[in-house]
């Protein structure tokens, strides 16, 4: 698993305040989302949850990379959702070949409209 998704992991757990809610949340098993946490706590080589049969409690090195992991997240689903915005607006040139009378009294008086709603096509 990426580093990415590990984290999506341990962020879902510490939101949901237990790995068998994680779980649920991600289709995953409680020991998947456990085992995925010490997996991610030895490649840093650090504890950043204190697991109880009740709760798990941040340690000191998990509040800050709980901090800075929903940042990241955030700044990858932002860039996601912006080229994604990117793929349904219109860019690039539009030829129309049309009679003049379609063109002056159709084609025309729709631009402004076209314009205002894709100002970007006019750049691209």
């Amino acid at each position: 698993m990426e580093p990415a998704s590990e984290m999506r992991v341990f962020v879902r757990a510490l939101d949901r305040g237990s790995f068998s809610a994680a779980a649920a949340d991600l289709e995953l098993t409680p020991s998947a989302v456990s085992k995925l946490i010490t997996r991610l706590e030895d490649r840093l080589g650090v504890r950043l949850v204190n697991r109880s049969t009740r709760k798990l409690a941040l340690t000191p090195e998990g509040e800050t990379y709980l901090a800075r992991a929903k940042r990241i997240l955030a700044e990858i689903d932002d860039a996601e959702a912006e080229v994604g915005r990117a793929r349904g607006v219109p860019r690039g040139l539009l030829r129309v070949n049309s009679v003049t009378h379609f063109g002056l009294h159709q084609l025309a008086p729709a631009l402004p409209e076209f314009l205002a709603r894709f100002p970007r096509s006019m750049s691209s």
